[in-house]
């Protein structure tokens, strides 16, 4: 079993590498430092956004980043929203970008 990041790590190792590659990346909602999850916003600052969040996949045991949500900013916003409802741990990232770059496929961002 590999170990896991806290979720502070992982928060400041990723926005350091979108830092690296001059992404902005904004901290819109702190969650629990040690479990909680991640949510990252991608706004294309067009009026259009997504919204990812890590899955695992039982049947392999992969982890991987899915869209949540995408379409108008405000409808991302909503399924942020909806999300911290559920967790209140949960972490909400916003990353800016209007060539839709979010690192999230990356190597070394396990």
């Amino acid at each position: 079993m590999t170990p896991r990041l806290t979720a502070a790590f992982w928060v400041a190792a990723y926005r350091k590498r979108l830092d690296l590659h001059g992404i902005p990346c904004f901290v819109t909602r702190h969650g629990d430092d040690t479990s909680g999850s991640v949510l990252v916003k991608l706004n294309t600052l067009d009026g259009l956004a997504s919204v990812h969040q890590r899955s695992f996949d039982l049947m392999t045991g992969d982890r991987a980043w899915i869209v949540l949500a995408e379409g108008p900013e405000a409808e991302c916003d909503a399924a942020c929203a909806r999300q911290v409802g559920f967790d209140p741990d949960l972490w909400v990232l916003e990353v800016e970008d209007r060539a839709g770059r979010h690192m999230l496929d990356a190597e070394g961002l396990g």
